[in-house]
């Protein structure tokens, strides 16, 4: 088994080539991207077990062709059998409808309040996987992801995608930052707080809601965080960002605070 996250701490990366993650035999996870010099920058992972693969938030159409590129250094395109989409929003979702145009018969895995809106792209001939219902992904490997559900970051419907090989929870927009000065690997978490914080007070309900999922994965091995804006931290800070979710003070707690006082 290899887990060649901590590997990356510090490190500058190949931006032209894909980034291996995580290996255990037939399961293999790689960072695609996007390498766009923006403080919004969107990670896009691909989970290969076996024969079958599937990309985590595939991103905007923008970048289609790239992360398409990025793809086929690991295998051809066509053999993406499945899309998992945290939430709706275009820089998650939005080349949902080019990756159809590749493989018809590729599976969407998403929540029932997602799939709601998907069509709204052009599209709603695809097969619908419903993560509220079927809890878990078991590939032909044997290898299983967990589907755990964190309503209101920011989404009614948001969830995250735990790979019980690798521990690595892909966490979507739930500890993102924004960061012009990127690392693959958070370094400094003290000041990746504030990055945390740029992304979490604005778009984040509420404390409950950040309380809630905390408690949900608190007690879950966790050996890394991989969102889908910012930085990944890795195991050295794990705790630490579940602690940050539990104190964190953001949305209706700001934008309504005042009525606590009255």
């Amino acid at each position: 088994m290899s887990d060649y996250i901590n590997e990356y701490v510090g490190k500058s990366l190949d931006l032209e080539h894909v980034t291996k993650l995580y290996e255990s035999e037939s399961h293999s996870i790689y960072w695609l991207g996007i390498d766009n010099e923006t403080a919004f920058r969107c990670n896009v992972y691909l989970i290969k077990s076996g024969d079958e693969a599937v990309i985590i938030d595939p991103g905007s159409r923008e970048f289609f062709s790239k992360v398409k590129s990025r793809v086929e250094q690991i295998l051809p395109s066509t053999q993406i059998t499945g899309l998992i989409l945290c939430h709706q929003d275009p820089d998650v979702s939005a080349s949902m409808i080019d990756w159809l145009d590749v493989n018809s018969n590729l599976i969407v895995y998403t929540t029932d309040r997602t799939h709601v809106l998907l069509p709204h792209y052009g599209r709603d001939d695809y097969t619908f996987y419903s993560v509220n219902i079927m809890k878990t992904l078991r590939f032909e490997s044997g290898f299983e992801l967990e589907f755990i559900e964190a309503p209101f970051l920011h989404f009614a419907g948001a969830f995250t995608t735990y790979d019980t090989s690798s521990k690595f929870l892909f966490s979507g927009d739930v500890w993102a930052a924004l960061d012009i000065d990127w690392e693959l690997v958070v370094t400094d978490f003290e000041k990746h707080i504030d990055n945390m914080n740029l992304f979490h007070i604005d778009y984040m309900a509420s404390n409950i809601a950040a309380r809630g999922f905390a408690k949900k994965i608190e007690n879950k091995e966790i050996s890394a965080i991989l969102p889908q804006h910012g930085s990944i931290i890795g195991s050295l800070h794990v705790q630490k960002a579940i602690a940050y979710l539990k104190e964190l003070k953001c949305g209706t707690d700001i934008v309504y605070g005042d009525l606590d006082a009255t």
